[in-house]
């Protein structure tokens, strides 16, 4: 089927977050206490219950002028996501929307979704069973996969009354960013697509008006080489060699010296040591 994608025009967006809204209540989530940010910032990032939010960047323009810059900040779902690569349990996977979706009966709450997406939008929520037993699972937005089952948009898409976001295929939405780049470069010289390819692209594609970094995103974004090396080539080898049971125990051990960046720095500061 054809690759479908989420087209995002900052420039078009007036902040109103009826995209927030409407993921909040088609997802049915939480309203979170949040400390105040100001009259204008609602959320400092997603969350594990709030996984749509409305950035606003003050920004000073190449003739010296303040203004507010807008960014309706999600999942981007990549393409080659680096969440899906890391996850010990094989609890994220891709649809064939070409959607990141976490399976939650397999997530085990381990986080190294969470320490490695260079997004920062997966978080792990709190949860108890019936005997009052904490335990976490990661969240993150789904980009309404179960709207797109049944011939829907994504419930943020069709709220927007701007037209900043639209949801289409792939190669459509590509060349109406590309078109909308040139019209606004006089306005916004530094305007670009941001569709970063060391992820192999996302299916949130995005009209900036300025560099990435102005928007709090990474420049160019990358699937680390020890995830690429251990789900694409080590795992289904050694699940050849020495049988799935054996390697999802392996698997989880390799996972965490190599995955876990919190466990990593701690090793480093020298906190491991008992010298």
């Amino acid at each position: 089927m054809p690759e479908y994608v989420k087209y995002v025009d900052v420039t078009k967006c007036d902040g109103c977050r009826a995209c927030m809204v409407a993921c909040k209540n088609w997802n049915d989530l939480p309203a979170e206490p949040q400390d105040f940010l100001g009259s204008i910032q609602s959320h400092s990032k997603v969350t594990a219950d709030t996984w749509n939010v409305l950035q606003f960047v003050e920004h000073e323009n190449a003739k010296g002028n303040l203004e507010y810059l807008f960014r309706h900040s999600a999942c981007f779902h990549c393409k080659d996501a680096a969440c899906e690569k890391v996850c010990p349990e094989d609890a994220i996977s891709y649809t064939e929307f070409g959607t990141v979706v976490i399976n939650h009966e397999k997530c085990v709450g381990c986080g190294y979704c969470v320490q490695n997406c260079p997004f920062d939008v997966i978080s792990l929520k709190e949860y108890k069973d019936k005997n009052g037993k904490e335990y976490r699972k990661a969240n993150k937005c789904t980009m309404c996969t179960d709207r797109l089952e049944e011939g829907m948009q994504p419930a943020c898409v069709t709220t927007c009354h701007t037209g900043a976001m639209e949801f289409g295929e792939k190669d459509d939405m590509i060349r109406k960013a590309e078109k909308r780049v040139q019209e606004i470069k006089g306005r916004f010289p530094n305007a670009m697509v941001y569709n970063p390819q060391g992820v192999g692209g996302t299916h949130t594609v995005y009209v900036l008006a300025e560099k990435p970094s102005v928007y709090g995103l990474p420049e160019n974004p990358k699937v680390p080489t020890s995830a690429v090396l251990w789900k694409d080539y080590a795992q289904p080898i050694g699940k050849m060699m020495i049988g799935a049971t054996t390697m999802a125990v392996l698997g989880a051990f390799v996972t965490n010296k190599l995955f876990n960046k919190e466990g990593k720095e701690h090793d480093e500061d020298g906190g491991g040591s008992n010298e």
